[in-house]
């Protein structure tokens, strides 16, 4: 008789574990979209350059930071050009290839404005005729892109360029070089 005897009932309990995990779901979702927000609008973004006036109103290569790039030119001369103008005193920020893929005939100079003192000192550099482009960067570096016919530097480059007397001049942040970790991509 004891198969027809009443089954006790299951206890009336409250099932918890759904309505927490959804509660800490949402929290989730509401601090990643907090933290989303934040990122998006507080730019916490390093000055470009620094506007201040020169001394003796000169503009000298150490203030100057130069990006060497191959528009055609043969394989490693961006990086032999990076050397001897890091040896002239430049600052070198990117030594590669042309960002764009363009085909440079033979040498072409970018910076923010065709006639800014910091173009100025890189084309006093070169020894051939360097086509200038401007293409107003906030940073104020200046490219050059090596083409086919780049042979080599100016001898004797200009050692600095003459800026207005009490003008003030943005240059670029230096940021100190640091070794890279072996095995790590520098890009």
């Amino acid at each position: 008789m004891t198969a027809l005897s009443p089954q006790p009932r299951p206890h009336a309990r409250l099932h918890w574990r759904t309505p927490i995990t959804m509660v800490v779901l949402l929290a989730i979702l509401i601090g990643g979209f907090w933290w989303g927000w934040n990122s998006l609008t507080d730019s916490s973004a390093e000055p470009n350059c620094v506007e201040q006036k020169l001394e003796n109103n000169r503009l000298v290569p150490k203030q100057v930071v130069l990006n060497i790039y191959n528009g055609g030119a043969r394989a490693g001369s961006a990086a032999k050009l990076g050397e001897d103008l890091k040896k002239r005193g430049f600052n070198i920020g990117k030594i590669a290839n042309e960002p764009n893929g363009d085909k440079i005939d033979v040498v072409e100079v970018r910076g923010a404005t065709t006639d800014g003192p910091e173009v100025k000192l890189a084309l006093g550099q070169l020894n051939q005729k360097a086509a200038t482009k401007a293409d107003a960067r906030p940073d104020h570096t200046v490219d050059i892109v090596l083409g086919i016919g780049f042979t080599k530097l100016n001898t004797k480059g200009v050692p600095s360029i003459a800026v207005p007397a009490d003008s003030v001049v943005c240059l670029p942040v230096v940021k100190p070089s640091q070794a890279i970790p072996s095995g790590q991509n520098p890009n």
